[in-house]
């Protein structure tokens, strides 16, 4: 299992009128957190643009537990579960406060594709390997 955490501080362009972060607003920190766990292993989504791949989200969950509120430090942990095999990545998230309260959760599915055919494709092989011995 591949986990990573990354923080985040909510900006107050973040909350509503209630005064806590907008529903829409974690998808974001998601985002972030994947961007940063992949960056983590020593590649990037730059780095698989310039192979020609792209990772199109597919399908979103999240469950609101505890608000977050304005200027708190979130911790966005990014965690996958199993090997991605064939063309399909699954990353689930925890969100959790200063205190460790846990916040939100969420799943995000991904696909690869090559760029210019727009056709589901393997991950690109050098981030597999970054992946492989958190699995074996």
């Amino acid at each position: 299992m591949f986990t990573s955490e990354t923080q985040v501080r909510v900006r107050y362009a973040e909350t509503d009128q209630m005064g806590v972060v907008y529903h829409s607003n974690y998808f974001p920190y998601f985002e972030s957190a994947r961007a940063e766990s992949i960056r983590q292993l020593g590649f990037t989504y730059a780095d698989m643009e310039k192979m020609g791949v792209i990772m199109p989200v597919i399908e979103v969950q999240c469950k609101y537990l505890r608000p977050a509120l304005y200027d708190e430090l979130l911790t966005v942990k990014v965690i996958l579960k199993d090997l991605p095999v064939h063309h399909k990545i699954e990353f689930h998230h925890e969100v959790y406060n200063e205190k460790k309260d846990l916040l939100a959760t969420g799943r995000i599915i991904l696909y690869f594709m090559e760029a210019k055919t727009m056709r589901r494709t393997i991950m690109p092989e050098p981030l597999l390997k970054q992946l492989k011995p958190y699995f074996s």
